[in-house]
């Protein structure tokens, strides 16, 4: 019986011996996994980068159109401070006629850009000197920070701007260890001490007061674990924070801990990083915060959410005001610094816009990359792209069109939120896309009716149709007389066509440059009909339309689809004197270590002749002085030469407005996405918002100096024929060169043959 026991006992031993080899052998094998996990995902590139998406720098030089108010606005904008006297990079200081800007560091796509002190002299007119405020030599010029207008970011929403631990404020990483892990830099990886102090503290507060989670554990957590609270998910945390301990150092614990920590929410994106989180609540970077402000952002590790302080900004004080007095506890500010930092207030920048500050324009700088990179280029490894988005006139258009619809809605007794708007802006030379809009609600990303909405452009279409007459000069010029009687067509589908004229009047007889002056359709068919669908569909393709439509009539008064920004590009063709340049929202591309990737040069091509396509730009002017457009410059100063064009959709479901100045083209659409009629036309409904868009913007007035091959000749317009100043109402009209008017008008003076016979003389001799 004895010996039975003790071979029982042998057993149970052997068993036991197996048993714990087996978990021994399991647990290393456990362990193993983890360790080659924690490797494999810890090393090199940590983190899903997104893409970082820069506006267009602001620059300095004399002569620059920027008064005191508009430049203090541009620097606020970028997240700089005023102060009495600039103390460090992201402050200035500003009077009427004088700035002082200390300039952040920068690395362009072209080189690095160091900080600097300047100072830029100021008048009403804008910038007369920009000087090195140190040296006292000039400027030429001088290019700002670029604001980050946003992030290309994985679907699961991560959004980081990564910092590395030698250039983060001391106050920073000294903080959090104070505030989150005492005995960061004693312990490894799990703190017993801190186990049992959190422990005994819940036990006397009857619930979970406080928790017991290393830097390490959290970092892991939010790192390599889900949200899942059980023993199991704590069990392994904790393996992982012994393991991550044992291959990397506390430094660099640290940095992957200040880039990763979760601070907020801004709608599907999630703010990860003390990086971005400086720029979210801030508006500026992280080497320009105060100890409030580092104060706030270590506060929100505890809970953002419970936190928020754009939410609870009554809580987030307090939390805010503790962490300060944890500062000046462990001796990172003195009494006096504590002090002054509570009496202070939160001092978030504004409503945070976050990654949707211009959704629309971001959109647009994403099909432009798509097909040149993969998707989780865009997302993963923190490309750095520069854009061509103004600021400036982003906010001009943003403010124009969400102020102007309701005016519009009041003034037809229409439902809040029934019109929708849509517009774009862009530079004549080199095509760049500055400004676009994309509905009433800018800062939220949906439908995109400035690229997606292809709506019918009415008599937008109408230039095209002229255009194509002035480039046979044999038959058509700007005074050729064209009539303004019925017309009707039978279509290959045996269905009438009979267009009218928008009044329903006819006005008799036209000059070709005041029947588009004045929108009329049936001079505009009459015309087209001489010259041929085919042709005038040609002309709008040389221009940039790239839609499929028939050649059949009924496009000489727009009965085509196109989205704003393809109207942007066919008007931005006829601004150019007829050299198109492909609309483009991207200047370069980097990698995150300022390795050039693609260049976007600018591709100009002449699609178009010049000689008519001034005339055509000539009869477009007279649209804004004599037709149309003339509401214009009830808004823009009469001095300011612009060129235009009104379109209205059949019942006016549509209402457009293109034109351009000699440096920007702008266009605008205003309408309902159910298709119902609004009772508004071009002229009421879009010409409003674009008048006040190109003031705001400070627009340059077109030049009415006539390229080489167009002569300017004295015409009476009610024949057509060549005048005097014995011709009543007579005006200086351009034609190709030597298919001006001959003929002389009746209402020339007596003296008119010989004149002409003089002129013919002259005209041999040269």
């Amino acid at each position: 019986m004895k010996a039975f026991f003790i071979k029982i006992r042998y057993v149970v031993v052997a068993a036991l011996i197996l048993l714990i080899s087996a978990a021994v052998i399991g647990f290393s094998i456990y362990l193993t996994s983890l360790d080659k996990e924690i490797r494999a995902r810890f090393a090199g590139a940590r983190w899903a980068l997104p893409a970082q998406v820069y506006a267009a720098p602001l620059e300095l030089y004399p002569g620059q159109a920027l008064d005191s108010a508009t430049l203090k606005h541009e620097l606020e904008r970028l997240g700089y401070r005023e102060q009495p006297e600039p103390q460090g990079p992201g402050t200035f200081a500003i009077t009427k006629d004088q700035a002082l800007i200390y300039t952040r560091a920068f690395n362009f796509w072209d080189g690095a850009q160091p900080e600097s002190r300047l100072s830029v002299r100021l008048a009403p007119a804008g910038i007369t000197e920009v000087n090195d405020a140190v040296s006292g030599k000039s400027r030429d010029i001088v290019r700002l920070d670029p604001m980050l207008i946003g992030s290309i970011y994985p679907q699961q929403g991560e959004d980081r701007v990564l910092v590395k631990l030698t250039d983060v404020p001391q106050m920073l990483p000294r903080g959090l260890v104070a505030v989150e892990d005492r005995s960061f830099y004693s312990h490894y990886g799990v703190s017993i001490k801190g186990i049992m102090r959190a422990a005994f503290a819940n036990l006397m507060a009857g619930h979970a007061v406080e928790g017991a989670s290393t830097i390490t554990q959290q970092l892991v957590k939010n790192f390599f674990l889900t949200p899942e609270r059980s023993l199991k998910r704590k069990f392994k945390e904790v393996c992982m924070a012994l393991l991550l301990e044992a291959h990397y150092s506390k430094d660099e614990i640290m940095e992957a801990y200040l880039n990763e920590v979760h601070l907020g929410q801004d709608g599907n994106r999630a703010v990860h990083g003390f990086g971005l989180g400086a720029q979210f609540y801030f508006n500026k970077p992280l080497s320009e915060l105060h100890p409030h402000e580092f104060a706030l952002l270590v506060g929100l590790v505890k809970g953002p959410s419970y936190y928020n302080p754009r939410r609870n900004p009554e809580r987030a004080k307090a939390r805010r005001d503790l962490v300060l007095q944890i500062f000046n506890d462990e001796g990172l500010i003195d009494d006096a610094e504590y002090k002054s930092a509570v009496e202070l207030p939160l001092g978030l920048a504004g409503k945070s816009d976050g990654v949707a500050r211009y959704p629309a324009f971001v959109d647009l700088v994403k099909r432009q990359l798509k097909g040149q990179y993969q998707d989780n280029d865009l997302t993963n490894e923190g490309l750095r792209i520069f854009t061509t988005l103004d600021p400036r006139a982003q906010e001009a258009l943003e403010k124009q069109i969400t102020e102007g619809l309701p005016v519009l809605e009041g003034q037809r007794k229409m439902k809040a939120g029934a019109l929708q708007g849509a517009g774009v802006i862009t530079s004549v030379d080199g095509g760049e896309v500055l400004a676009l809009v994309g509905g009433r609600e800018t800062r939220y990303a949906g439908f995109n009716r400035a690229l997606d909405s292809r709506r019918s452009i009415g008599s937008l279409a109408k230039p095209f149709v002229y255009l194509t007459a002035l480039q046979q000069p044999q038959q058509f010029n700007l005074t050729t007389i064209l009539p303004d009687d019925p017309i009707s067509l039978t279509m290959p589908n045996k269905d009438v066509w009979e267009p009218h004229n928008y009044d329903r009047q006819n006005h008799g007889p036209q000059p070709l440059y005041m029947a588009l002056a004045q929108s009329y359709n049936l001079p505009t068919v009459a015309l087209g009909l001489r010259v041929g669908a085919t042709e005038v569909r040609k002309t709008m393709q040389l221009a940039g339309y790239s839609g499929n439509v028939l050649p059949v009539p009924s496009i000489f008064l727009g009965s085509l689809d196109a989205a704003p920004v393809e109207v942007a590009q066919m008007y931005a063709t006829l601004a150019a004197s007829g050299y198109q340049s492909p609309l483009s929202a991207i200047r370069e591309v980097e990698t995150k270590e300022g390795q050039p990737l693609s260049r976007f040069p600018i591709k100009v091509k002449q699609t178009l002749p010049e000689g008519p396509v001034y005339l055509a730009t000539w009869a477009m002017r007279q649209v804004m002085t004599l037709g149309t457009g003339r509401s214009a410059y009830n808004v823009i100063s009469p001095s300011t030469i612009v060129a235009g064009k009104t379109g209205t959709t059949d019942e006016m479901r549509d209402a457009w407005f293109a034109g351009f100045s000699a440096d920007r083209v702008a266009v605008i659409w205003v309408g309902r996405d159910d298709f119902r009629p609004m009772g508004l036309s071009g002229a009421t409904g879009a010409l409003p918002i674009w008048s006040k868009v190109m003031r705001d913007i400070g627009v340059r007035g077109l030049d009415p100096l006539p390229p080489a091959d167009v002569e300017e000749q004295l015409t009476d317009t009610a024949t057509g024929l060549k005048a005097d100043a014995g011709c009543t109402g007579a005006m200086l009209v351009p034609y190709i060169r030597g298919y001006a008017p001959t003929e002389t008008a009746p209402c020339a003076s007596i003296l008119a043959p010989v004149n002409s016979a003089v002129d013919w003389l002259k005209g041999m001799l040269q």
